[in-house]
């Protein structure tokens, strides 16, 4: 497959499972009516993002994988003839929790499961409360349109686990991201903090010269112990191996954006740049501590 449609669905999420569903569904069908044959979903889009807060009753979020989720949307999945990435809250047993993403095939099996590497623990983000941190590893999915270098959000601050992916032979990074502002930040450090954000993943893409979708939420949802919110910021994008926007949402309305990725454009970039080629892995045996002393 030289050229692959790719659909990003980019929504508001609440408290209501059901309305959420809803809304995502309705996105992947509005993608695949655009020609779409893999179609990414946001992190945790199947509930508000409930980690604003410390909260041992949101524990009953999580579902088993396979569990209801993943039984809806592989049999969407299937009746679209699409590959689909979801993003779910996974009790993998009692007191075992996972922020997992999972590949859907288009005959509605579940291609495999990514488990989220880099876990925050921030003010609004309190993550590590809910999750363990991944051990699947950083390995690429193999699905009829490609190896999918699938991440999580946090992930995409990481160069490391991008380049890991790359080396594993994934043909896109994808990340299913949540991420948005404090409301009472002033407008110039949210200007900076998405601008970091769409400039880093363009930096993975470039680094490794390979496309790049990331798909993120939006609106406004409250925080339920009285603080600030968040208000996530939307702007989900896809990126080329050189980092060239190839298309990017707004930030504050729900939309299904489309974009053709060409996987020759890889080729050609890792031939010009040949990143992979020059690195010194005889001097880069520090990148494997905490910190060099």
């Amino acid at each position: 497959m030289k050229r692959l449609r790719v659909g990003l669905v980019q929504h508001a999420c609440s408290n209501n499972r059901q309305k959420n569903i809803e809304a995502s569904e309705t996105g992947i069908c509005q993608a695949v009516d655009n020609g779409a044959k893999l179609v990414i979903l946001s992190e945790l889009h199947t509930s508000h993002y409930f980690c604003q807060s410390e909260e041992t009753t949101c524990f009953d979020l999580a579902e088993t994988i396979p569990g209801p989720s993943t039984d809806y949307f592989c049999a969407l999945a299937r009746e679209l003839k699409i590959v689909l990435v979801l993003s779910l809250f996974e009790k993998r047993a009692a007191g075992l929790y996972h922020n997992t993403a999972v590949v859907i095939e288009q005959d509605g099996q579940i291609a495999g499961t990514y488990r989220k590497m880099h876990i925050p623990d921030d003010p609004g983000y309190y993550e590590k409360f809910y999750f363990t941190p991944g051990d699947l590893g950083f390995t690429p999915i193999d699905t009829s349109v490609g190896k999918l270098g699938l991440l999580v959000c946090w992930d995409q601050w990481y160069p490391e686990a991008a380049r890991l992916m790359a080396l594993a032979g994934a043909d896109i990074l994808i990340y299913p991201t949540a991420i948005g502002w404090d409301p009472r930040d002033p407008q110039d450090e949210k200007d900076r903090q998405r601008d970091a954000w769409i400039t880093i993943q363009r930096s993975h893409a470039i680094a490794n010269g390979l496309p790049l979708i990331s798909v993120n939420r939006t609106g406004f949802e409250p925080a339920p112990d009285n603080g600030p919110g968040s208000q996530f910021w939307g702007s989900s994008f896809v990126a080329g191996p050189q980092g060239e926007i190839l298309a990017e949402a707004s930030i504050d309305r729900k939309e299904v954006l489309i974009a053709e990725i060409d996987f020759c454009a890889s080729e050609h970039v890792r031939r010009i740049w040949p990143f992979l080629r020059d690195r010194r892995i005889d001097a880069f045996d520090g990148l494997s501590k905490r910190f060099l002393d």
